[in-house]
């Protein structure tokens, strides 16, 4: 069997973004714990907004074959005003059922404040949408400007999570996924 291959999502655009330090260490547990890495960092991507009526715009078609290639997908993101970044939703939208059904995701947040969960929460919702088994683990980092120094993870406990969400992205990549459940089912997506 090949190892599976676990994507990265940063949706972050700051140039010293604590939420791709994040991604970087999921991703360096998952290459250690026996699968093959990818980052995929918006920032370096041409994604105009997304528009229904141009869904191959820009870098869209790259994006989508690199999601479409994982066995498992990290989604990380700061958190903005209780939920998750503009790039990332903007990026989610150009994917679909195409990318996303019946893969493994985990979810990852990065916040200033003290509550970072429900980004969490609605990025579970959106996946649950598309169809994904995502993983009952998820990392969250709070306070991050506390918790990062020079480019790594300081704080333990939070160091721990993160890792092990790359570890079970590559543990349950190759999960047996469950029944549609009724939100994908009822989800036509941006046909209608």
């Amino acid at each position: 069997m090949a190892r599976p291959h676990v994507v990265g999502v940063v949706g972050s655009l700051r140039d010293e973004s604590y939420t791709r330090i994040a991604v970087e260490r999921a991703l360096d547990a998952a290459a250690d714990a026996g699968g093959t890495t990818e980052l995929l960092d918006l920032r370096a991507y041409d994604l105009p907004v997304f528009d229904a009526d141009d869904p191959a715009a820009g870098d869209a078609p790259k994006v989508t074959r690199r999601l479409r290639e994982a066995d498992s997908i990290l989604l990380g993101t700061p958190v903005y005003h209780g939920s998750y970044s503009a790039p990332l939703k903007n990026a989610l939208d150009y994917c679909g059922f195409d990318e996303f059904e019946n893969k493994t995701v985990g979810l990852l947040a990065v916040a200033g404040g003290g509550f970072p969960i429900t980004a969490l929460d609605h990025l579970r919702s959106v996946c649950r949408s598309l169809d994904c088994w995502v993983i009952p683990h998820q990392a969250a980092v709070p306070r991050a400007r506390n918790a990062v120094e020079n480019g790594r993870i300081t704080d333990e406990g939070i160091e721990e999570r993160v890792a092990r969400l790359g570890e079970e992205a590559v543990q349950y990549a190759n999960i047996e996924p469950d029944p549609p459940c009724l939100e994908a089912v009822e989800n036509l997506g941006a046909d209608d």
